[in-house]
């Protein structure tokens, strides 16, 4: 097989494109690269070319049904804070992420619809807007930020966005005091009335990305990869091997390291697909080997990062779980539901246990900027460096359903332009709405207002 080509455009070389362009295929495959200097320099028409670190990427990471406060706040402001404990885990990207206190979500709270708190938050929680109280199908949120900036930059991608969830998805019926499931298992919104249903099976978001040609030719690569057991890679040798002749040592070192993370997935999602679990969230796993709720966590942001290298998408959001959520841990001691624990009377049996599962969810979380920061460019920035990603729960206190002073971790410096390293306390209450007219600036899609925006939230820039 020929080594692959970026295609040109009519003026030349487009060098922008290149970065989502450069790819080996085979039979029903194609396997996007990441950003390779001796390419970038082969294509541009002169060594002294610097391989560009990309545009800034996108990314929401939502935690269900509020924290233990107690242990998730952190003392101090600025730089010389400490970490809330269950916030330790992420002690090593301290750098890299900044806390913001005194964000809410106004139209989370109870007003004359009452009760279903669980489906505000979520549903609120991209939008800030206010869902109509309905079970029917008659549903009513709002364009989520996501889906905005999706509208705007989702172009210059092979996806305008991905939507992931490592929960079960229910379309229909009443899942909170009268509010529709659509609202609880989705927090990415097209438009007012139609969610963006999340993909909940990794396996189907890796065949997603490094599919190529008909349907029928994918399923024929996926047939032949899954009867003989044989990576997706198989299929590209050729390509490959004539692809490492172009690069110098460096690359050939991060073509193999990607190469080598991709059939490391490949395994990871063979457990996965021998489980057969049709929606792990909130039901008996099977028998062996499963896949725990980590596997599963750390899997989808491991499908994260691919389609972000690999400029497959620029915006991504990843649903831990649905607010309301009544899942157990068992792979940390935890028997009891996360929802049933949430409402915990201040029981310090229950608030100690609600505090494991915080920090179990910062330790995936410690896992996705990681891996992020993993990936480097030429010029020794890294992916997380480029990115924006934030993770958060639509309730502090879910005793109580508070929508107020959310658990918010805004990480990555959006190409320089965030201030990271500190615990930043706002001066007043702020919409959250505000911190996503911000980072839509940061893509590309400004907007003087969205949702229930009062302005911009500067005090989060560089």
């Amino acid at each position: 097989m020929n080594s692959p080509r970026p295609q040109m455009t009519a003026g030349g070389m487009g060098r922008r494109r290149f970065l989502a362009n450069a790819a080996l295929r085979g039979v029903g495959v194609s396997i996007g690269l990441p950003v390779l200097e001796s390419l970038w320099h082969q294509n541009s028409g002169t060594a002294a070319t610097i391989c560009p670190a990309g545009p800034t990427r996108m990314a929401f990471v939502y935690v269900p049904n509020g924290v233990n406060l107690d242990h998730w706040r952190s003392t101090g402001d600025g730089r010389g804070y400490t970490l809330g404990q269950t916030l330790e885990p992420l002690a090593p990207f301290k750098s890299d992420f900044q806390i913001v206190n005194g964000l809410a979500h106004r139209n989370g709270f109870a007003g004359p619809d009452g009760a279903g708190d669980h489906a505000r938050a979520t549903a609120t929680i991209l939008t800030g807007m206010r869902p109509r109280k309905t079970a029917g199908a008659d549903i009513r949120a709002g364009i989520s930020v996501d889906q905005l900036a999706a509208a705007d930059v989702g172009h210059a991608t092979r996806f305008p966005s991905l939507e992931l969830s490592c929960d079960a998805v229910r379309r229909s019926g009443s899942c909170d005091s009268g509010y529709a499931c659509a609202y609880s298992y989705n927090m990415s919104w097209r438009n007012e009335h139609q969610p963006a249903t999340p993909e909940t099976n990794p396996r189907l978001v890796f065949e997603r990305l490094f599919g190529a040609g008909r349907g029928a030719d994918r399923a024929k690569s996926l047939a032949a990869r899954s009867s003989h057991q044989r990576s997706i890679l198989d299929f590209v040798m050729d390509e490959a091997g004539s692809l490492r002749r172009q690069l110098n040592a460096d690359d050939r070192r991060k073509l193999e390291e990607y190469l080598t993370g991709i059939r490391d997935i490949e395994r990871q999602l063979g457990r996965f697909d021998a489980s057969a679990t049709d929606g792990v969230a909130d039901h008996d796993l099977p028998g062996e080997p499963p896949p725990t709720t980590s596997d599963h966590i750390r899997l989808m942001a491991d499908m994260m990062v691919l389609a972000f290298q690999t400029d497959s998408t620029r915006i991504v959001t990843l649903m831990l779980a649905h607010d309301g959520s009544n899942r157990a841990f068992p792979e940390i001691g935890v028997g009891d539901g996360h929802h049933s624990l949430s409402h915990h009377e201040n029981k310090a049996d229950r608030l100690e246990k609600i505090a494991k599962i915080d920090r179990f969810y910062a330790e995936q979380f410690a896992y996705l900027l990681g891996r992020l920061r993993g990936v480097t460019w030429a010029d020794g920035r890294t992916l997380l460096d480029d990115s924006m990603v934030v993770y958060a729960s639509g309730l502090s206190d879910g005793n109580r359903h508070r929508h107020d002073d959310l658990p918010v971790i805004l990480a990555g410096r959006a190409g320089g332009r965030l201030n990271a390293g500190r615990h930043l306390t706002l001066p007043g209450e702020q919409p959250m709405a505000n911190l996503f007219v911000t980072m839509l600036g940061l893509m590309g899609a400004e907007r003087d207002h969205f949702g229930d925006s009062t302005g911009s939230l500067d005090a989060v820039l560089a």
